[in-house]
């Protein structure tokens, strides 16, 4: 059997429409499996005005269950004797069935008596009408509506409702819309409605109703499209994923159009023109081989029309229209200096706790300033001059216009006004990485700018009691922190990540309204979490990275190549000897404060056997240990393995003599120590 179920909408927003698919399958799958319908496969299908379920190998009857209903405990129900108590005759009359059929079973907290009844399945098209508008009511979005007397909401209005199980209507009501068997064709070219009897006549359907319901078919349409319409004009489309997934979700019947536009307009920044194209008119740019903008866009339209050119022509005005406002911003932005407008960030707040951006960039400014003495002094001119010019485009025409513009009119005003290219490019690298995935700053200046201008917004916010909860993250300080530790990793900085918090709050010292050490304690433990999520994202063993960081975190790249090279290390076949010998000496020596070992207290000669090869052991180490060879160091850390044994199968370490025992912990501490200069090894899983 196969189900056609298609939730029918006044046009949803394009970027609901994919999650809304994930989601419907899913609830669905649940759905369908928590009522115990057997099915083989679910497709979902979807537009702007349409969610589409398509099930099949549908069984047509419920699964039978078998439910057992627990009574009271053994001892209640049945005597010393093994009669039963009225306790067990009660429970057995509530269920229906006479106490012999009462049967005893084993639970975690003993023996009770329970009643196993079999429920028999129904026919799975009775079943559906009353589970069906349990998958709509399910289904969530960022945003929702209520429409008519209803309180039912949803993404848009919902204007008809397919339900059908091998062409036969599944009968209910949802939102005072009936189910039925007519599904509607695309608003313009066909109407509808049409009656549909199966999946594939419902495919049939629309075909001749002018709608690609197939959103996978609909996309290779675009694609298919736009580059055939680039290649014809000696170019190629300019890459943008995101723009070519909210296309396919904003039309039904896809139809590629090629337009053009004044070749004078090419004079702005490439990257106003392509904001200005896809942010208003979600335009596809053309680029020649070099990566020039040509001067051409496409479009995509919902409808052929009747006459292509009067389209494209209407296109072509509203964009022409978009470029000269483009090109006045740019123009009166050009009037002013770069420089000169950072005193316009005293009048813009920031946070209403927090200040003005003038302010905060005052704050970040000192920030880069100390880490640029400490990674590289010959740039701290450039890093200071980036961190007081990078926020001042926030004010600008253009900006204002197309916020996604900040940082890159940044660049192009500060080369105008004859900074520094160098300047120009840290100012645009500063907000990197942007998002996840997303490169990180290819400058030095670009790099600290951007850590202390996002360490001050998370310090900022943790101050003043801002944070992250659940899944909301208004300001983004997860992102954030990701990104400074992405960057640190990349450049390979070996910064001491708890100094730059203790001066990034001792600079937020007039803001603050929450307790110092409390904030720091919160911060440091944010990135810790976010450097732990990364760590596993890359496919690292949660239990190297928990031994790792609990020895010690706060230079990342030194946590990192840790991790690394104790995961290539718990691949070897000496991983397993040698982690259990060096975890009978963290067990032993757990909670014992060391001293200094006096050789002359030795009594065995396994102590001064073990005492040579810590010397030894140490001496080789040391110099790999400044340099991070870690896994060199594992590798000379095995040489522990014989003598370690040979200790405690010939020596008694707990013995009654105090200072022999103190000196022989003593000395185990010191040999576990230098493992725990990579990690702490009692937290390794040792299979």
């Amino acid at each position: 059997m196969e189900i056609l179920f298609e939730i029918g909408t006044e046009e949803i927003p394009a970027l609901f429409v994919k999650r809304a698919l994930t989601d419907i399958k899913e609830i669905a799958r649940d759905v369908l499996t928590t009522n115990r319908v057997g099915f083989e496969a679910i497709e979902t299908y979807g537009t702007p005005r349409r969610l589409v379920l398509h099930v099949t190998g549908v069984e047509e009857r419920q699964k039978d269950e078998v439910r057992r209903i627990m009574g009271p405990p053994r001892a209640v129900a049945f005597d010393e004797g093994g009669r039963p108590t009225p306790a067990a005759s009660g429970f057995a009359r509530k269920q229906g069935v006479s106490v012999d059929a009462l049967k005893v079973v084993a639970t975690e907290r003993g023996e009770y008596v329970c009643v196993e009844k079999e429920i028999k399945g129904r026919d799975v098209k009775e079943l559906l009408p009353e589970v069906l508008p349990e998958v709509i009511k399910r289904l969530s979005f960022p945003k929702t509506m209520r429409w008519g007397n209803s309180d039912i909401t949803f993404a848009r209005p919902i204007h008809w409702i397919l339900a059908i199980a091998d062409g036969e209507i599944l009968p209910f009501e949802y939102g005072g819309i009936r189910s039925g068997d007519l599904t509607r064709g695309h608003p313009f070219l066909a109407p509808g409605p049409f009656p549909v009897h199966s999946f594939e006549e419902y495919r049939e359907v629309l075909r001749k109703a002018s709608v690609v319901f197939d959103q996978r078919e609909r996309e290779r349409i675009i694609r298919e499209g736009i580059e055939r319409a680039a290649s014809e004009v000696g170019g190629k489309v300019y890459r943008d994923e995101d723009l070519v997934e909210e296309v396919t979700y904003l039309v039904e019947n896809p139809v590629v159009l090629r337009g053009s536009f004044p070749e004078e307009f090419l004079d702005l920044p490439k990257e106003v023109l392509i904001h200005a194209m896809r942010s208003h008119q979600r335009y596809f740019s053309i680029i020649d081989e070099r990566g020039e903008l040509l001067p051409f866009f496409i479009t995509v339209a919902n409808t052929e029309g009747r006459d292509r050119r009067i389209i494209i022509k209407g296109n072509e005005r509203v964009l022409k229209a978009r470029l000269e406002d483009a090109r006045f911003y740019f123009e009166e932005d050009r009037k002013v200096p770069l420089e000169k407008r950072v005193e316009e960030l005293k009048g813009v707040v920031f946070h209403s706790r927090l200040g003005t951006s003038y302010e905060k960039m005052l704050r970040f400014r000192e920030l880069a300033r100390m880490m640029a003495k400490a990674l590289c002094p010959e740039k701290e001119a450039i890093v200071d001059r980036v961190a007081y010019l990078c926020k001042a485009d926030l004010v600008t025409e253009m900006v204002g216009e197309f916020p996604e513009l900040q940082g890159v009119m940044g660049r192009e005003y500060a080369l105008l006004n004859g900074e520094d290219r160098e300047v120009a490019q840290a100012i645009y690298e500063h907000y990197l990485p942007t998002t996840s995935g997303d490169r990180v700053p290819e400058t030095e200046a670009g790099a600290i700018v951007s850590i202390a201008d996002k360490l001050d917004t998370i310090l900022g916010c943790f101050s003043v009691g801002i944070q992250p909860t659940g899944a909301a993250d208004p300001y983004g300080l997860r992102r954030q922190a990701i990104g400074v530790i992405n960057i640190i990793v990349e450049k390979g900085w070996r910064l001491p990540l708890k100094e730059l918090i203790e001066e990034g709050l001792r600079l937020l010292k007039e803001k603050r309204t929450r307790d110092e050490e409390e904030v720091k304690r919160e911060v440091e433990e944010f990135f810790k979490a976010r450097l732990y999520n990364q760590l596993i994202s890359s496919g690292y063993p949660h239990d190297v990275i928990d031994a790792v960081l609990s020895s010690g975190w706060d230079d990342i790249v030194d946590a990192v190549n840790r991790v690394k090279a104790l995961s290539s290390f718990k691949g070897t076949p000496d991983y397993k000897p040698l982690g259990l010998t060096i975890k009978r000496i963290l067990n032993i020596t757990r909670g014992f404060t060391p001293g200094k070992v006096d050789p002359s207290l030795f009594e065995e000669e396994m102590e001064r056997e073990l005492y040579q090869a810590y010397l030894d052991i140490k001496e080789r180490v040391t110099p790999l240990l400044e340099d991070g060879r870690y896994r060199e160091v594992l590798e000379e850390l095995l040489h522990f393995k014989d003598p370690v044994d040979r200790f405690f199968d010939h020596v008694m370490v707990m013995v009654e003599d105090e200072e022999v025992r103190s000196n022989r912990l003593t000395l185990l501490s010191m040999v576990g120590g230098l493992f725990n200069r990579i990690g702490d090894f009692s937290k390794l899983v040792i299979e």
